[in-house]
């Protein structure tokens, strides 16, 4: 049984930086695609970053140069940097994983950018 346990969120300043993980349990962590969606409140669920066959990133165009996707296949984990953030960055992250579509997903871990 796959489990996705996301952490590292909490509450920071405009420009701030904050840095979420997400440990993976149950999968073939080496060829096991990962991703982070977030959803603010009111709006849908979107896709921010993924990182798939272990080495090819994207990022949705509304954090590319702020946040940064990358795995420790040692330690079943993926990790999401995220830095400059801004109160639009509020929301509640989710790691998702597959094989092919994303279809395992955590519990969520809230953000909130404010001063």
């Amino acid at each position: 049984q796959v489990q996705l346990v996301e952490s590292g969120g909490g509450l920071v300043q405009p420009g701030g930086s904050l840095r979420l993980s997400c440990a993976a349990s149950g999968t073939i962590f080496a060829i096991y695609d990962m991703g982070w969606y977030r959803q603010a409140p009111g709006k849908q669920r979107e896709l921010v970053a993924a990182i798939r066959r272990r080495v090819t990133t994207s990022y949705a165009d509304s954090v590319k140069g702020r946040f940064t996707i990358s795995r420790d296949n040692a330690k079943n984990t993926v990790y999401l940097q995220m830095d400059s953030l801004k109160p639009e960055d509020t929301a509640v992250y989710y790691c998702t994983g597959g094989y092919s579509d994303f279809q395992d997903w955590g519990q969520g871990t809230q953000v909130t950018v404010s001063s």
